[in-house]
């Protein structure tokens, strides 16, 4: 790059590299505080019209991928939330159903019922387990399943993973510092 002083108190720049050139005007002549000469700075080269396009395009581009990307996570959301409601919902039907079988004795929280059925078709539900009967089994077995406190139903299969849940429900009840990573801090409580 290289200056020369022209007259009137403008220096010229010449930028070798790009063939750009940026007139500067002294800034005490005409009491104007200005750097750049306003008719020179203006001119554009027609390239620069279309770098800024291609500037702005892949711009465009960039803000739709990360658009996509967001909404990508949110679908993701989305199928995780629909895969938790289906599961709800099949949770309540079976605990509606079981609830509308004949038990002939009081339903207390924490016991296992054992479900039966009948040759026609009629199901119920026991404290006697088919252990417990041994041969002498009455009719078909159906299923075990636990009263919670809830009165929800945790069928048999489902009772070990159950109680792994509950426990760590009750560490994370328990345990304050597992708490203080969700919430900001609050003086240095923990």
């Amino acid at each position: 790059m290289s200056t020369s002083p022209q007259g009137n108190g403008i220096v010229s720049t010449n930028a070798a590299a790009s063939g750009n050139q940026v007139a500067l005007r002294n800034l005490k002549q005409d009491g104007i505080n200005q750097l750049v000469d306003p008719k020179h700075a203006s001119k554009a080269l027609s390239t620069d019209l279309v770098d800024l396009a291609k500037e702005v395009q892949k711009a465009d581009s960039f803000v739709r991928a990360n658009v996509g990307n967001k909404l990508q996570v949110i679908v993701e959301q989305i199928r995780f939330l629909q895969a938790q409601a289906e599961k709800v919902l099949g949770e309540a039907k079976r605990n509606n159903d079981l609830h509308h079988v004949t038990c002939n004795c009081k339903k207390i929280p924490g016991n296992m019922y054992y479900m039966y059925e009948r040759p026609n078709g009629q199901r119920y539900m026991s404290m006697i387990s088919p252990q417990e009967w041994g041969s002498a089994c009455p009719h078909e077995y159906r299923g075990a399943y636990r009263l919670e406190n809830d009165l929800s139903w945790t069928p048999e299969e489902d009772l070990s993973s159950r109680a792994t849940d509950d426990a760590l429900i009750e560490q994370i009840l328990h345990n304050k510092r597992v708490l203080a990573i969700a919430q900001p801090s609050d003086g240095g409580v923990s």
